[in-house]
């Protein structure tokens, strides 16, 4: 099992050295910083028959289950299918574990991810077992969102928030996770990736760099008149939505930005700082405030999984984007 990542290590101390366990902790943070891989260590430490040094020995037989998926004493809760919600028939089940006895002798401990996925139903049906947990039973919740929770389930969970790394750590980690890499290129995955360099460095082997300079290149010849918003929309098709959407409200935010402080310095990256600029300085404020409340509106559609016709998404957007330059 992996160890803990650099800046999870005074987090680790502090959940691992406990004399005592709380029956239930929310590890929350952002996406792409390693809550699961705490999470998981934790999990191994608190089955651990021998731990060492604040460990998992990783040789005594929980441990070997563990290690080979089949623990009768560990239950992993998440949803069936990726981006779809957990169904409170799953939550039952997960009930049912919770009423056994442990057949090692020891704990059971539960991991959920992530807790946003379960609906009202499901989230009201773990209650009961967050309250009274049966046995020396100990559930790793895990929230990348948790002000999406009910204040029932956060209330009843000990809340750690989880370390974002610091710019320094983050690039000295990707600097070794990513060989062959230059430091301009991993400056740009992390700021595409807010920060998360887990997140990175998927976003790195999802190609976002090349998709990003198609989109960026696509925009510029938007604003020369060297495409029609169709073809743009057409060309874009591999992009994910999510991702696209991400950018167009970065962009209109560094525009406002830029409109209020005239900084250069927070142009973003450079891939796009010219045209941010440009923007800032020829569009209406109204234009851009209105732009990106849409945009805002369109990608909780995007995230919620709303069911949309990507074509005619994309060239509302970009008909709204090529007419910013000009009278509000």
């Amino acid at each position: 099992m992996a160890d803990v990542y650099p800046w999870q290590t005074a987090l680790w101390q502090q959940l691992a050295g406990r004399s005592q366990h709380a029956h239930a902790y929310l590890l929350h943070g952002p996406a792409g910083i390693g809550k699961r891989a705490l999470a998981e260590r934790l999990m191994a430490l608190l089955l651990c028959k021998s731990p060492v040094a604040l460990q998992p020995c990783g040789q005594c037989k929980s441990c070997h289950l563990l290690a080979a998926g089949s623990h009768p004493d560990n239950y992993v809760l998440e949803p069936e299918e990726a981006d779809k919600p957990i169904k409170v028939d799953q939550v039952r089940a997960l009930v049912n574990f919770v009423v056994q006895t442990a057949q090692l002798g020891g704990r059971k401990v539960i991991l959920v991810e992530p807790t946003e996925a379960m609906n009202l139903n499901a989230a009201n049906a773990l209650l009961k077992s967050l309250e009274e947990p049966s046995g020396d039973t100990v559930l790793l919740l895990i929230s990348h969102q948790p002000s999406r929770l009910l204040p029932t389930i956060k209330s009843r969970c000990v809340q750690q928030a989880c370390p974002l790394p610091s710019e320094r750590v983050s690039l000295e980690w990707l600097g070794e996770a990513l060989p062959g890499t230059s430091e301009q290129e991993i400056r740009e995955l992390l700021y595409l990736a807010a920060g998360s360099p887990l997140a990175a460095v998927r976003l790195q082997a999802q190609g976002v760099r090349e998709q990003r300079a198609l989109v960026v290149e696509g925009v510029k010849k938007l604003h020369k008149q060297q495409i029609s918003v169709s073809q743009l929309a057409e060309g874009w098709k591999e992009v994910p939505l999510p991702l696209l959407f991400d950018w167009f409200c970065d962009w209109a935010h560094l525009i406002l930005r830029y409109q209020l402080t005239q900084d250069e310095q927070g142009l973003g990256p450079t891939d796009m700082a010219k045209v941010v600029q440009y923007l800032a300085q020829k569009a209406p404020q109204s234009k851009v405030l209105s732009i990106q409340e849409w945009l805002l509106q369109q990608r909780q559609k995007v995230l919620g999984k709303a069911n949309l016709n990507r074509v005619l998404l994309l060239e509302a957007l970009l008909v709204q984007w090529a007419s910013l330059p000009g009278p509000g």
